[in-house]
């Protein structure tokens, strides 16, 4: 199912258990720093945002900039194989959509990339806790770590999994900063 704003049900009883899961050990792995935690507007993101945000004693901020696909409203809820059959635009790939009315790979990373960076810039110096999607994690490749659209290979991100990235430099600075990979998969008690 296509979960937009409306077609996302939230998280289930396993994703709550490990929503708090990761925020016990982000708190742990932050010892009392204060951090800020970013989302997405959906459903699901707002949730795993909340409890981490309550394990970190602090309010999270929602930001569509985090979100998956932006996909056109009439899409929300619907089966995924239903819209991508009823919406081919035949082909697709980094610069054009595979579905009609749906983003391009390029304006994905653009959006979510523009979000980090900026994310990134306001707390240059402290830490700031995001949660997005599949896609958000891959896009900090490509804003971050300098991996050009079109990477040679592919990324599988597990639920409730840890992404960590960190900088000593300037997050606005051109060139840009030069990030460090920390970690990119599971966390204590996802699954």
């Amino acid at each position: 199912m296509i979960g937009g704003p409306e077609g996302c049900r939230g998280l289930t009883d396993r994703g709550r258990a490990q929503a708090g899961a990761v925020g016990l050990s982000l708190a742990g792995r932050l010892g009392g720093t204060a951090a800020a935690v970013y989302s997405s507007v959906l459903p699901r993101a707002v949730e795993t945002a909340d409890a981490i945000g309550a394990a970190l004693g602090t309010a999270p901020v929602q930001h569509c900039g985090l979100c998956t696909w932006h996909l056109p409203p009439h899409a929300d809820g619907m089966r995924t194989a239903e819209f991508q059959d009823s919406h081919a635009a035949g082909g697709g790939g980094v610069f054009r959509p595979f579905e009609h009315g749906n983003e391009t790979w390029a304006e994905l990373v653009a959006r979510t990339g523009s979000a980090i960076t900026e994310i990134a810039q306001r707390h240059a110096g402290g830490t700031a806790v995001l949660v997005g999607h599949s896609e958000t994690v891959e896009s900090s490749f490509h804003v971050l770590g300098g991996q050009p659209l079109y990477r040679a290979f592919d990324l599988k991100v597990a639920p409730a999994s840890v992404t960590e990235w960190s900088t000593d430099g300037d997050p606005s600075a051109w060139p840009p900063a030069r990030w460090t990979l920390h970690c990119c998969g599971g966390a204590e008690g996802a699954g």
